[in-house]
């Protein structure tokens, strides 16, 4: 049967979408490329945009350590922000370590001494409590950004599997810096004269400030993203 068109009725198009609201509250059938046309143009509702494209959020995330790898060293620490002009969507956690071995130098990046992090939640409940939290904030899909995501993706990804059994981000990360100099198309600029917050090296302050930089993208320079 034809809905104004379309092969399938309001309700099973939104439904394949994954919203889940009823029929009378959608009112019309979109297919995917007239959503795209309409959410350019800024014809698009917001929850109808998520509903048929697919809401995801990104998650901005800083990490301190007191090693160069998960496992044989420990996360000490680290914050998320969800990305959204507000940036007041924050979690931060701190993490007893895992191990015996550490290396002072990198451990004093974190202002915490090793007494101090040998009294740290365990780190299961903090990854759990993050990743119910991730559950709760994320409107759909969760994105996971860094300004250096080679190093903190690999210790939220490493905690996230051993202590959870999977990982909420899924099995991708995506780069702050080298986002910006795509952007840029130049190789050797570098973002950070973008971020209002002081980077402190508490991982929430400079999730924060780097939260800051990709909104500066996305304004300032018409990056084509969904914060």
């Amino acid at each position: 049967m034809l809905w104004n068109g379309c092969s399938s009725s309001p309700a099973e198009g939104v439904r394949g979408s994954g919203f889940n609201g009823s029929a009378s509250a959608v009112g019309l059938c979109l297919a995917e490329q007239d959503a795209r046309a309409l959410t350019r143009t800024g014809g698009l509702p917001t929850w109808l945009d998520r509903a048929i494209l697919g809401a995801m959020s990104y998650v901005m995330v800083d990490i301190e350590s007191d090693g160069p790898i998960p496992g044989d060293y420990s996360m000490i620490c680290f914050g998320a922000v969800i990305v959204e002009p507000s940036l007041s969507k924050t979690f931060y956690g701190q993490l007893r370590p895992i191990s015996d071995r550490w290396i002072a130098e990198a451990l004093a990046v974190s202002g915490f001494t090793r007494e101090q992090t040998m009294a740290f939640p365990e780190p299961e409940s903090v990854m759990r409590q993050f990743a119910g939290w991730l559950a709760e904030q994320c409107g759909g899909r969760a994105l996971c950004i860094s300004d250096n995501n080679g190093f903190d993706w690999q210790f939220i990804n490493w905690y996230f599997h051993h202590f959870t059994g999977s990982n909420p981000f899924g099995f991708s990360s995506t780069n702050l810096g080298s986002l910006y100099k795509g952007v840029v198309r130049d190789t050797t600029e570098n973002f950070k004269h973008l971020r209002k917050t002081a980077h402190t090296h508490h991982p929430v302050d400079d999730a924060k400030g780097n939260a800051e930089a990709l909104l500066a993208l996305k304004d300032d320079f018409a990056l084509k993203i969904r914060l």
